[in-house]
């Protein structure tokens, strides 16, 4: 069935079914949760959807829109509107402390990183403050992007105290793989998860529209005797990832 049999099928369209760009955004997402808008496809252009609609281009410019920042839809300049192709989901437990490479690779999933910083630095007062440090000590930093089979999922910046990371550089794909060889590995830490609207670099490095839902997430990790070893924000795609967390009495 063709997007427009699609749309002209059914009586989806109703008075008393809420504000009419609604009604097609929702008979859009039916659509490609159906097959009928594949990943990757195109979607007919505004003109083309208020003659299939009877609509006015106002509704259906705000339903796309809708679904553009959503991330369901992209827009590229002059080539019109395609369907995203979606990224599975990934469930992440808060109550085991593992690194990402350890949660993608026990899904059976192949990690890569993309570095955007990784060095010695003099630190930020926040990385000061957390990290319980002295005047004039440096740390470690390691800014990248975490991708599982391809794909960009996550943004993660880590902060550390040289004695706990002498070498950066040591860190070519799982941080806690190095930090355990060291006998150095947290064994607890402090999560703090907002939600946020993903600025404009960060959503390109992740692929996603800029202005996207995202999740972030700050971690501070202690050693065994009690030592803050590391400070950790990452930002995640928040198209991707369920955070799960068990309760009990």
């Amino acid at each position: 069935m063709s997007i427009a049999d699609f749309l002209r099928s059914d009586s989806w369209l109703t008075a008393d079914n809420g504000p009419r760009y609604v009604q097609l955004r929702r008979r859009l997402q039916e659509g490609i949760d159906t097959g009928v808008l594949p990943p990757k496809s195109s979607l007919p252009s505004e003109r083309e959807l208020v003659e299939i609609t009877d609509l006015s281009r106002v509704t259906v410019r705000k339903a796309i829109q809708e679904l553009v920042q959503e991330g369901v839809i992209e827009q590229r300049q002059g080539s019109g509107s395609f369907i995203r192709e979606r990224i599975p989901r990934v469930e992440q437990s808060l109550t085991h402390l593992t690194s990402f490479t350890e949660d993608m690779s026990s899904r059976g999933m192949k990690t890569a990183s993309k570095w955007l910083e990784r060095g010695v630095f003099a630190p930020t007062q926040e990385e000061i403050a957390a990290l319980s440090l002295s005047e004039g000590e440096q740390i470690s930093r390691i800014y990248r992007l975490r991708e599982a089979d391809g794909r960009p999922l996550a943004l993660e910046k880590a902060a550390l105290p040289l004695d706990i990371l002498p070498n950066p550089i040591e860190v070519t794909t799982s941080l806690y793989e190095v930090l355990d060889r060291l006998g150095r590995r947290p064994v607890r830490a402090v999560q703090k998860i907002s939600a946020l609207n993903l600025a404009a670099r960060e959503a390109e490095l992740l692929d996603v529209p800029e202005g996207a839902a995202g999740l972030n997430i700050e971690r501070v990790s202690f050693l065994r005797n009690g030592r803050v070893a590391e400070l950790t924000r990452s930002l995640y795609r928040g198209d991707a990832y369920d955070f799960v967390a068990e309760l009990r009495l």
